[in-house]
């Protein structure tokens, strides 16, 4: 991407400021913009520059403004990923990504000895917070494969490096196993790491274990909003637990599963929408009162829009997105259910599964699938699979194969570009209900 062209657009002034100062009149408070290598641009300062500005500070200047300094202090604005619509601006403070920091390490059983690779963007929470900011708290170290991620440069790096932990959301780890690289390297050294940032297939969660070898990986629950990690499964939990649940919450945090149409708070094993509270939530969203709203409500429950249910041994289970269900003729389905059960199928290394309008049944199922290498299957091979382990009204109606999904930067699919790209192409139309 073009950054300096995007600011360019919205503050002009900078083609003919002077670095740090730049006096923008949409933006009065901006005075540096940095650029990390190369030529510097006009009205913009040199990384050197900024750590030379930074020998220049006397020692009691430092003093005075780290005295000033809160833990509710927000550091970071922190975009979200974007899957269902335009990204919002989440304010977290020194105290939100701190805690999240250490503790996303002791589940992990972080050390100084560790090296961690870290192929997602440092950019997201993921890869700044469980990241860079967990390799400061632990002195760890960061290992950097490529500046965008690659499967086989991440392979090289934690087959070169040693590395004890591998990050990643699902998409990348489906991508490492299917590397066509994969065959007989040496990932002995791998330990830990963390999947997270979309639902976590059991099938692929297996494959990580088995195959690349890291016994004690865990999953992580979160949200931007909730700095961001909610809930974690532990190092020396039993395989069964660390596969198929997201974990615990983090010390200090509470969680509840409410009902999302009373917001009545629900018993053990019974599906709602999954609310967090504590260290974790977000100070509030940039300048947008509304949505702050929407998301924290008076008791300062956080509402993730996530469908889940709390175990009766207190492990919590992921199901869906409210806003992904499709309502078929009456019945509630969740596409996370078909997405797993598609995993199971030997030529299939990945799938997406959204509703769409239908004039019958309002919404019909559609399942996007990505074949695996040098694999094949008919659609109608996919339906009777489907078929013969799933209730009838589970089945898609619609299956297309793909190369790609519609993606996040972080790697997220975009069901609601799937879905719009569906109604395009099938010439459907949206119904209007009561």
């Amino acid at each position: 991407s073009d950054y300096f062209q995007m600011l360019s657009g919205i503050c002009p002034e900078l083609a003919t400021a002077e670095a740090g100062h730049i006096g923008s009149a949409r933006f009065p408070k901006l005075r540096h913009v940095v650029a990390l290598r190369g030529k510097a641009p006009p009205g913009v300062s040199t990384w050197q520059a900024l750590l030379d500005a930074g020998e220049s500070v006397e020692s009691e200047r430092l003093d005075e403004i780290d005295a000033s300094l809160r833990p509710t202090d927000v550091v970071n604005i922190q975009y979200t990923s974007g899957t269902t619509g335009f990204p919002k601006a989440a304010m977290l403070s020194h105290r939100n990504l701190l805690l999240n920091a250490y503790y996303i390490g002791q589940c992990q059983r972080l050390s100084e000895h560790d090296r961690i690779c870290i192929p997602v963007p440092f950019y997201h929470c993921f890869g700044c917070v469980l990241g860079t900011l967990a390799c400061a708290v632990y002195g760890a170290a960061m290992v950097v494969p490529a500046e965008h991620f690659q499967p086989t440069a991440t392979l090289d790096a934690i087959e070169r490096e040693r590395a004890t932990a591998i990050y990643g959301v699902p998409t990348m780890f489906i991508a490492e196993l299917e590397d066509s690289s994969f065959a007989g390297r040496d990932l002995s050294s791998l330990r830990t790491g963390i999947m997270a940032g979309s639902p976590c297939p059991i099938e692929i969660m297996r494959k990580v274990i088995d195959r690349m070898g890291a016994r004690e990986i865990t999953i992580a629950y979160g949200q931007t909003e909730a700095s961001p990690v909610v809930t974690q499964t532990r190092t020396d939990d039993p395989l069964e637990l660390r596969v198929e649940t997201v974990g615990r919450p983090l010390p200090g945090v509470e969680v509840k599963i409410v009902d999302p149409a009373s917001g009545a708070m629900l018993d053990d094993d019974q599906q709602g929408e999954l609310c967090s509270r504590g260290h974790v939530v977000m100070q509030g969203y940039y300048n947008d009162a509304e949505a702050i709203a929407a998301a924290i409500d008076r008791d300062g429950w956080l509402h993730s829009g996530d469908l889940a249910l709390r175990l009766l041994n207190g492990y919590y289970r992921i199901t869906g997105r409210i806003k992904d269900m499709v309502i078929r003729g009456g019945e509630n389905i969740y596409p996370r259910e078909i997405e797993e059960f598609l995993f199971t199928h030997p030529a299939v290394e990945q799938s997406a599964v959204c509703g769409v309008p239908d004039p019958k049944y309002v919404e019909e199922l559609c399942a996007w699938v990505k074949l695996k290498e040098n694999a094949s299957v008919t659609e109608q091979a996919l339906r009777d699979f489907c078929r013969a382990n799933l209730a009838h009204y589970k089945v898609p109606r619609y299956i297309r194969f793909v190369d790609s999904f519609p993606q996040t930067v972080t790697g997220k699919i975009q069901k609601f570009k799937i879905r719009e790209q569906m109604i395009a192409d099938l010439g459907l139309c949206e119904h209007e209900t009561a």
